[in-house]
């Protein structure tokens, strides 16, 4: 039977409370709505539905979804019951295996099917399970770490194929109890029953070279392997003393070569390995990792001195990006003398810098302008004026929500990292803001991280209030165990996660804080009151002293920290950071506008001490000399011999939007150009000559001036859909339920294709309904090769030949009845 026919009838039979479980688990089975419950079977049963699925499986539920699928035989209708699970999967209970098989028929990974033919009791009473069709696909082509059958090896390995009789001879004059085979499949047949068994593979094994075992035991999780020269293969009547084990297992074909340096180990040497287990280590607790515990003061302290040290630096990065935005790349990104220059101001290393820098993006307190390519701070930016504790949520939202990962920032591009167009890319480095950093699974990687700090805080706390220190190897450990599918990305991204997360105080001395705690069950108002009760107050005075230098002792207000980074250079780190006047911050803050009785007047404001003598001398004699010298910009002059022509022309109100400056008694200036000025001029009566010509003059599309960012609000990745979603989908299945179509076009496709995959299976032949270019239904009876690429290459026994037809005009397809499928090359 159909396997999507059978999962169609085992949906319908659910209720209604059971159906919305399932949609809250795989939201994509009704996005868009599924017609009928056919439909909705073929969803369940799609390659990236089911993919999706396996990717929320913990490693006990993966095992198991695993072992069902090698102890199954779909085509046949053999299920599988907990009891015959037990058998295969070492250390399991009938009561674990069943709650899990219970828990992957609700998700529509399996289903049930009838007991095998034949069976009596109390083994017809028993539940057994069919998997979905796709299930082979999705978890590949080593399922449980196990590799392929010696068949299934000389059916895809033709170099194998070749040598795998002369490989059995040899055995056979060795000495060794392999059967007599005559063609390839009999010699790989001969290998499988030689190597059935723990008892058969110790008794090869007794005369293996030293380390063979060792080497074996390489492959206990994972069936491929990589050894240099594996295609060599060493001759076992010429074998030396000195013979290595991978050339001892090639002759003996315990390995088999795949490529150059491939090999891998065939399925019953990797059970026998195993005594005949598919799954060998089976546990339905998560890993408890040994944790060191810190004290919850000192965790405090060190997310409060975090926090407060980001956002000063980050303020900081802002006054330095107002004063000179960051040019970028032509690839795109900011380069590394930008991010050079950037990290002097800020007295970072380099990639801390990027870091920020990054952090200050994603929360929108930069942005790109387009016109000028260079990274600015956005007009009115409301993060500025906002208290200490709601500027730490807003850039921790922004982070939580954010695709960008920040701590990418300098490492290298990894040649698999899917970066195509640049043929280069595996020998540089991510540069801050550049596409290389976008991660689409940030967001569900960040929130699941999170969840399994709290995890494992809330299970490793001591009864005193310590908290356990968490390193990236235990939240690792705890994420391939709850997600085993997302392994490989968890572990390129958990590292940064982490360092990103103590930078915001999500993490204290290495332990999860109450901040995060809050954060992770999503309860930022807590986080507020948190923050709002612990946070120190920012300081609103410095003090100043003789030797030209002011002392901040503490985090300063934001306006005054911006307004002392212009009048003077900071030094060193951290709260107690040092501010140095010199001629040429006094000069900046002259040139910002300001005056020496205004710069006097702030510092005596905000002093704790009187303005030292040596200080108020240097702003009053650095503001003498301001200003002697004037620099400034003209599009064009006007001169004329005529001192009363050019003293009437100024005056002129038609000559207004010109912008008229007079800097000699003969000599106007203006802001217009030489060819816009002569016009005006020539309008109020004047007969102006043009003495050069107009100069090239780069005009930029001005945009509309950014508002105030709108602060960003975190909400989790929704995982399930809404609820009238839900209703309103199962509305559709009840009226559809026991209606007069069984099965819409969307279910027919998926149902056609099964079959198609069945019938290449079994070498069956199948009568198909083709449609022409004219719309013409032709009936055939062909027997499938190969479906790719919505395309199936089918062999026509009527004329002998191949052919390759398009999937889409194929109607329907039904097994042939009554006829064999005739053989072909």
């Amino acid at each position: 039977m159909s396997l999507i026919r059978a999962l169609s009838k085992d949906l319908e039979a659910r209720s209604d409370d059971s159906l919305r479980a399932l949609f809250a688990a795989r939201p994509d089975l009704i996005s868009p709505a599924a017609p009928d419950f056919a439909a909705l079977a073929a969803r369940a049963s799609a390659r990236v539905s089911v993919q999706r699925a396996l990717e929320r499986l913990t490693k006990p539920e993966m095992q198991v979804l695993e072992a069902v699928h090698l102890c199954t035989n779909p085509d046949t209708g053999h299920g599988v019951s907990a009891a015959g699970l037990k058998k295969a999967i070492a250390g399991a209970t009938l009561t674990a295996l069943e709650a899990i098989l219970h828990r992957l028929g609700d998700l529509a990974l399996i289903h049930r099917c009838e007991p095998p033919t034949g069976t009596h009791p109390p083994v017809s009473r028993q539940r057994f399970y069919l998997p979905v069709g796709s299930l082979k696909d999705v978890v590949g082509i080593y399922p449980a770490g196990l590799g392929r059958s010696y068949t299934e090896l000389v059916r895809l390995q033709p170099a194998f194929a070749q040598r795998v009789v002369h490989l059995v001879a040899e055995l056979r004059r060795s000495g060794a109890g392999v059967p007599e085979a005559a063609t390839p499949m009999e010699a790989a047949l001969a290998l499988q029953r030689w190597t059935s068994g723990p008892k058969a593979l110790d008794h090869i094994l007794a005369g293996a070279p030293e380390r063979t075992r060792a080497l074996l035991d390489k492959f206990g999780n994972w069936a491929m392997g990589a050894v240099p020269q594996a295609q060599r293969m060493a001759s076992i009547g010429n074998e030396g003393p000195d013979v290595g084990p991978v050339d001892w297992l090639l002759a003996r074909g315990l390995l088999v070569p795949l490529d150059a340096s491939h090999v891998e180990l065939p399925h019953s040497v990797g059970l026998a390995l195993r005594n005949g287990m598919i799954v060998d280590h089976f546990t339905v607790q998560a890993p408890q990792p040994e944790l060191g515990l810190t004290s919850a003061l000192l965790r405090r302290n060190a997310a409060l001195g975090a926090i407060a040290e980001a956002l000063r630096l980050l303020g900081e990065l802002l006054a330095a990006v107002r004063e000179q935005p960051l040019a970028t790349l032509r690839s795109g990104g900011v380069g590394v003398r930008e991010l050079k220059r950037l990290a002097d101001r800020l007295r970072l290393e380099i990639r801390e810098t990027g870091l920020f820098l990054e952090v200050a993006a994603l929360a929108g307190l930069l942005r790109l302008d387009v016109d000028s390519s260079t990274w600015i701070q956005p007009q009115g930016l409301e993060w500025l004026a906002l208290p200490r504790q709601e500027q730490w949520l807003w850039v921790v939202n922004a982070w939580l929500a954010s695709e960008r990962a920040p701590s990418l920032v300098g490492q290298a591009v990894s040649a698999s990292a899917g970066h195509q167009g640049r043929p280069n890319s595996a020998g540089t480095t991510i540069n801050a803001l550049s596409a290389e950093a976008q991660r689409p699974d940030a967001p569900l990687i960040r929130r699941r991280v999170l969840d399994i700090l709290q995890e494992l805080t809330v299970e490793a706390s001591a009864p005193d209030g310590r908290a356990p220190v968490l390193d990236a190897r235990s939240v690792l450990e705890r994420a391939e165990w709850s997600q085993p599918r997302m392994a490989r990305r968890f572990s390129s991204l958990v590292p940064g996660i982490l360092r990103e997360a103590e930078l915001l105080g999500l993490i204290g001395s290495g332990a999860f804080t109450q901040l995060g705690a809050a954060i992770a069950v999503e309860e930022p108002d807590r986080a507020l009151e948190i923050l709002g009760e612990h946070l120190p107050a920012a300081v609103n005075h410095v003090l100043l002293q003789a030797d030209l230098t002011a002392v901040a002792p503490g985090y300063l207000a934001p306006g005054l920290g911006e307004r002392l980074t212009l009048l003077a250079d900071a030094e060193g780190q951290g709260p107690a950071t040092i501010y140095r006047f010199s001629e040429a911050s006094i000069r900046r803050a002259l040139d910002a506008g300001q005056d020496a009785a205004s710069i006097l007047q702030f510092l005596g404001e905000h002093s704790a001490t009187d303005v030292p003598q040596p200080l108020e001398y240097l702003v009053q004699d650095t503001a003498s000399r301001h200003g002697r010298l004037r620099v400034a910009s003209s599009a064009s002059f006007i001169q004329s011999d005529d001192e009363a022509a050019i003293a009437e022309l100024l005056l002129e109100a038609g000559a207004s939007s010109l912008g008229l400056v007079r800097i000699a008694p003969t000599v106007l200036t203006s802001a217009a150009s030489p060819r816009e000025t002569a016009r005006v001029l020539r309008e109020l009566g004047l007969s102006p000559t043009v003495q050069e010509p107009e100069p090239a003059v780069v005009r930029y599309k001005r945009t509309a001036a950014v508002a105030g960012s709108a602060r960003p609000v975190y909400s989790a990745p929704r995982s399930a859909p809404a609820e009238d979603d839900v209703e309103a989908q199962l509305a559709v299945l009840r009226h559809r339920r026991g209606g007069a179509a069984e099965t819409s076009g969307e279910a027919a496709a998926q149902l056609g294709l099964e079959a198609l995959q069945r019938a290449i299976r079994l070498k069956q032949a199948v009568t198909m309904n083709v449609v022409d270019g004219q719309g013409n239904s032709n009936s055939e009876t062909v027997v499938p090769v190969s479906v790719s690429g919505g395309r199936v290459r089918v062999f026509d026994p009527a004329r002998d030949t191949e052919r390759v037809l398009s999937i889409h005009r194929i109607v329907d397809v039904e097994p042939a009845a009554g006829q064999a499928a005739k053989p072909h090359k």
